[in-house]
């Protein structure tokens, strides 16, 4: 079983691709010589089918020794590859073979409407690899079928031919990311679009920053155990064929609580990337255009490792409707479809619901792990509030904010927004102390968002404001 792999770009490619294509130039030599000057008694078998590469940490000599392509394999893995690389190769080599020639349909291939440059097709593979032997053909052909490790992985695949067109006659086709990583040494992240509808997220805070209770803490640690170890679970110890691949998890609660920084920080500290479904533009009112959105999304993020964190995923994942009609009919076949996908999806895929009762039954049952992300109390708010406030500041008239402040209902969101402003009014003021005031005015604000009324609790009469030394 094959498992993917992150490259970090330590080398440069140069070496191995011309390493590379110089071996292909030989191969398709050797090959054209073969057909059309069969006296010269040159043979296909005088190429060495042994790979040899430069072992230098670069992201296609690392891809060449963790696949371990066979020779055919690796033929048209460079075929694909070349018109992208260097377009006017093949049309050099192929001249320097026959000189004399002019067409030569054999080897099948089509020209790029701009340049017209020669582009491989499956023909050009099966000629190279196989020219007239039968059997031989049948065998490389199985390399283009959807189980080959090439489709399972989107690695390269090869396109459908034309209506009426012979059927090898699509071109060999490269995944992007892959071009990109063998030619620059590193894939970016895919931009947010119709196509890819999920934005990267990040964090500059740590563990430390999050404040949760021991029990939250500890079912996260299981998430951190499965992201390390899983591999090893479902190779060494050999249940691949006994478990799913990927994890599935649903964090709810309250806003603010938490959620998406927890998504954050399992990706920093497991180096896995992270992003966040906007599942406005997931969901769509024309019926099929759902799931064409939802299966870019999983086609790209596999094999990947990838953490998929789908915010606010009652939108989308909630309790199936009874069928009214036919939008009801098709909106619960989205909901089947994106179980199947999720289930399928190899990473770790975090679905955040303010409240579990939203979610389906159904699905809940396929859950891994369900995690709830409770309110603050008033103990673990004083804490948020002492991490969220600056270190360099001072408070007003020597007062314990963090205690006075943490007397109100306010989750670990609203805190951060109630520091912003209390901030940005003190150094509007040109001052590196932090009011009362300003801090009450921000309280009152967040209150205000959810609809509800604001009472400043410590204006009590009998309630005491206590001092702290800083």
């Amino acid at each position: 079983m094959r498992s993917a792999k992150s490259y970090e770009c330590v080398s440069s490619n140069v070496d191995n691709l011309h390493h590379a294509l110089d071996f292909l130039k030989r191969i398709i030599k050797v090959r054209l010589t073969a057909s059309c000057y069969p006296k010269s008694n040159v043979s296909i078998d005088e190429i060495p089918s042994e790979l040899t590469f430069y072992d230098d940490d670069s992201p296609f000599g690392n891809f060449i020794r963790f696949h371990h392509p066979i020779f055919e394999e690796y033929v048209i893995l460079l075929l694909s590859l070349v018109p992208h690389v260097y377009p006017a190769m093949l049309d050099g080599v192929i001249e320097e073979a026959l000189p004399d020639s002019g067409d030569f349909p054999e080897i099948g291939g089509l020209r790029h409407k701009e340049n017209r440059a020669f582009i491989p097709t499956g023909e050009t593979a099966l000629f190279l690899l196989a020219d007239e032997n039968l059997e031989k053909r049948f065998e490389v052909q199985r390399i283009f079928t959807g189980d080959h490790w090439f489709a399972r992985e989107n690695i390269l695949h090869l396109e459908p031919a034309k209506e009426g067109e012979p059927y090898w006659s699509g071109r060999l086709l490269l995944n992007p990311e892959y071009i990109e990583l063998f030619t620059t040494g590193q894939v970016s992240s895919p931009a947010f679009s119709a196509n890819f509808p999920a934005r990267e997220i990040s964090t500059e805070l740590d563990w430390d920053d999050l404040i949760l209770s021991p029990s939250v803490l500890e079912q996260i640690e299981e998430l951190k155990h499965w992201i390390e170890h899983h591999e090893t679970l479902l190779v060494e110890w050999g249940m691949h064929s006994k478990i799913k691949p990927g994890y599935r998890t649903l964090f709810y609660g309250p806003p603010g609580t938490g959620k998406t920084l927890t998504a954050t920080l399992l990706g920093k500290y497991t180096n896995r990337k992270v992003f966040r479904i906007d599942l406005s533009t997931v969901v769509s009112k024309y019926i099929g255009e759902t799931e064409k959105n939802l299966a870019n999304l999983f086609d790209k993020a596999r094999n990947k490792q990838w953490i998929l964190f789908f915010d606010e995923a009652d939108a989308l994942f909630g309790k199936r409707t009874n069928v009214k009609d036919a939008h009801d009919r098709y909106a619960n076949q989205e909901v089947s479809y994106l179980l199947q996908r999720v289930e399928d999806f190899d990473g770790l895929v975090i679905l955040a619901s303010n409240f579990k009762a939203n979610m389906d039954d159904a699905f809940l049952r396929r859950f891994n792990a369900i995690i709830k992300f409770p309110f603050p109390s008033e103990e673990e708010r004083v804490e948020i509030w002492r991490k969220s406030l600056p270190k360099t500041i001072q408070f007003e008239n020597e007062l314990d904010l963090p205690a006075l402040l943490a007397k109100f209902d306010l989750a670990g969101g609203s805190i951060i927004n109630v520091v912003q402003h209390a901030c940005i009014a003190s150094i509007a003021r040109k001052s590196t102390m932090i009011h009362l005031e300003d801090a009450l005015t921000g309280i009152r604000r967040e209150v205000e968002k959810e609809g509800k009324v604001f009472k400043n609790i410590l204006q009590a009469p009998t309630g005491k404001i206590s001092k702290v030394s800083r």
